[in-house]
């Protein structure tokens, strides 16, 4: 467990971020992994229909993520103000309210894939594999809501690094999986959809058994599970929000998949391989932001608001500077990225991939505060601001979806995203600066409150 109440801000953020970058990034390899065989191996349709699930997939895993993220800010509030007892029932209370949003979840998302996929547009010649990869992935999304839960309850408590461990090996795992369903026996997509599901399954049950052995804290008992109204409430009022923020970024993505599947299968592959490309090269931003999530609500447990200041204005030269340098990354390998998920004889395609990286690394930079200033107020427990910039996002990115791209042709798909990173990032950067006095004000208050009614006690 690691306190972040106490010692030099920078290091600890800097110690505790490393490994969940390190978690993201092969996080983010067994996912291009599956694009690369698929590719490579299957054909750029099957690649297309993959890809084409992208957004679909983002808004479920999103959903989970924020809930289940929701759950742990709590976690990791009580852990802030050593309040033992509360961490307990507190993770009872999460345990359950996630297994039931794994069985709502679970028939929603497998009986309405097809036709959700049908409404996005998905063009005919990929429609059955691109609805078999989603059915076969919701199917057992358990397994994605298990991992989910148990890692952001060891980084609750400051463990960032053995769920690293744990996706390390269910990388593994995966790559293993694919090779051989894939390749050995022809499985195609639905091969790639199982080996995500089984290393998924596999570092969740890995968690489960750690926690279970070496966290003494977490031994629950049968009253911790005891429905508590106020807890549910508190829980739920932090997570909903952050689960729907995710969502509605969501939806966004999918939308903005409607425009990109009208161009074509090439396209939609092209698309897809220089997201792939994107979504690695941009994992320093979100590691950063995910530490930031852990070090405010720790330390607003423990009443400590200018230390959260204080992370967050050496964090936004950090993010500044790595965000700058991923995009120059994109610029000069992107291209030889983006081969690795086309095939030799659809190198058509890969223009229109550099297109979309050259165009969305200029802006690396805001989308690095995006995540910093996002994460922050999610932690210190404002959840709703974070929902709203994700409405703003939608919003822009909506427009710019259905508007540029009859003017610039793919260019305007290029820049749906970066116009929508720059109306939720002015919103997050208003409502952080208007906020954090606010809250340091209110702590200062009670802190002398709480002196008085010491005194007067004694």
């Amino acid at each position: 467990m690691t306190d972040m109440t106490k010692g030099n801000a920078t290091k600890l953020i800097l110690a505790f971020t490393v490994p969940i970058l390190i978690g993201n990034l092969f996080q983010q390899l067994y996912s291009m992994v599956d694009t690369a065989i698929v590719g490579q191996f299957v054909g750029v349709q099957a690649l297309a229909a993959v890809g084409s699930t992208g957004g679909l997939i983002f808004l479920v895993q999103g959903f989970v993520n924020g809930l289940t993220h929701g759950f742990s800010v709590i976690v990791s509030q009580r852990y802030g103000a050593n309040d033992e007892e509360g961490i307990k029932k507190a993770t009872a209370t999460s345990i359950y309210l996630s297994a039931i949003a794994t069985v709502v979840l679970t028939i929603i998302c497998v009986l309405g894939a097809k036709s959700i996929l049908q409404l996005m547009n998905t063009p005919a010649d990929i429609m059955d594999e691109a609805s078999l990869y989603v059915i076969i992935f919701f199917g057992g999304l358990v397994a994605t809501i298990v991992y989910n839960l148990l890692a952001s309850l060891l980084r609750a408590f400051g463990d960032s690094k053995t769920p690293l461990y744990f996706l390390i090996l269910a990388s593994i795992t995966n790559i293993v999986l694919d090779l051989i369903l894939i390749i050995n026996f022809k499985m195609g997509v639905a091969g790639a959809a199982i080996a995500t599901v089984v290393s998924q399954g596999l570092s969740g049950f890995l968690c489960y058994l750690y926690m279970l052995k070496k966290f003494d804290i977490l031994a629950l008992k049968k009253e911790h599970f005891k429905y508590d109204p106020l807890l549910v409430k508190e829980l739920m009022f932090v997570s909903l929000p952050m689960a729907l923020q995710y969502s509605i970024t969501a939806i966004g993505v999918m939308i903005l998949q409607v425009a990109v599947n009208s161009f074509g299968s090439t396209t939609v592959a092209a698309f897809t391989a220089a997201s792939k490309v994107e979504q690695l090269v941009v994992q320093p931003g979100i590691a950063l932001g995910m530490t930031m999530a852990t070090y405010s609500a720790q330390n607003l447990g423990a009443r400590q608001i200018e230390r959260v200041r204080q992370g967050v204005r050496q964090c936004t030269w950090i993010t500044l500077i790595t965000n700058a340098l991923a995009g120059v990354i994109v610029v000069l390998f992107g291209s030889y990225i983006v081969q690795l998920f086309i095939p030799s004889e659809n190198m058509d395609a890969l223009p229109l991939s550099q297109q979309y990286l050259n165009t969305v690394s200029i802006f690396f930079p805001i989308l690095g505060l995006l995540f910093l200033y996002r994460f922050t107020l999610q932690g210190i427990g404002n959840t709703v601001v974070p929902m709203f910039a994700g409405v703003m996002e939608l919003i822009m990115r909506t427009l710019v979806a259905f508007t540029l791209p009859g003017l610039l042709g793919y260019q305007g798909v290029c820049l749906a995203s970066p116009f929508a990173w720059i109306g939720a990032t002015v919103w997050l950067l208003w409502s952080y600066f208007k906020t954090m006095p606010k809250l340091q004000a209110k702590h200062a208050a009670q802190s002398i409150e709480l002196k008085e009614l010491k005194l007067e006690n004694s």
